[in-house]
């Protein structure tokens, strides 16, 4: 099974992580499907990025989540997370408030102000010099060189 695959089966299929004490989920998934989730619960600590599609089994959603998964260590420096949705018959409320059409890839900022939306795969290093360039991520590289 190609990681692809492996990772659309997991995002169709998610299995519950529990803390070491066994109780409450730990939601450290990098890439995982939006469900019910809604672009507010990512509010000041998260910059998603959502790669919708009308099937999994579209080339550029396959190409995008693959370049995402090669570049997490770069994605997660900058607090990335991945939200996947590819059923435009049972609409998420990320799908709800974003309405893509077909494929498409939309990066939201921390502030949740969408910065960035594209019809087409975009390398993560495109994705890491679009993210670098926000007033806030220059803040947080600012705020790391002084120590803070």
């Amino acid at each position: 099974m190609t990681r692809t695959l492996a990772l659309v089966f997991s995002a169709l299929f998610p299995l519950a992580v529990f803390a070491a004490d066994g109780s409450a989920p730990v939601e450290d998934e990098y890439v995982r499907p939006t469900g019910d989730s809604d672009l507010s619960e990512f509010l000041w600590v998260n910059r998603p990025i959502v790669v919708f599609a009308d099937t999994p089994a579209d080339p550029r959603f396959q190409q995008q989540i693959d370049m995402l998964i090669e570049g997490e260590a770069a994605m997660r420096d900058r607090d990335v997370i991945v939200l996947t949705d590819t059923d435009p018959d049972a609409p998420s409320p990320i799908r709800s408030q974003l309405r893509p059409r077909g494929f498409q890839m939309v990066f939201v900022d921390k502030d949740g102000v969408v910065k960035l939306r594209k019809p087409s795969p975009w390398s993560v290093r495109e994705i890491g010099r679009s993210i670098d360039k926000t007033p806030l991520r220059e803040r947080e590289i600012r705020e790391r060189r002084q120590g803070g």
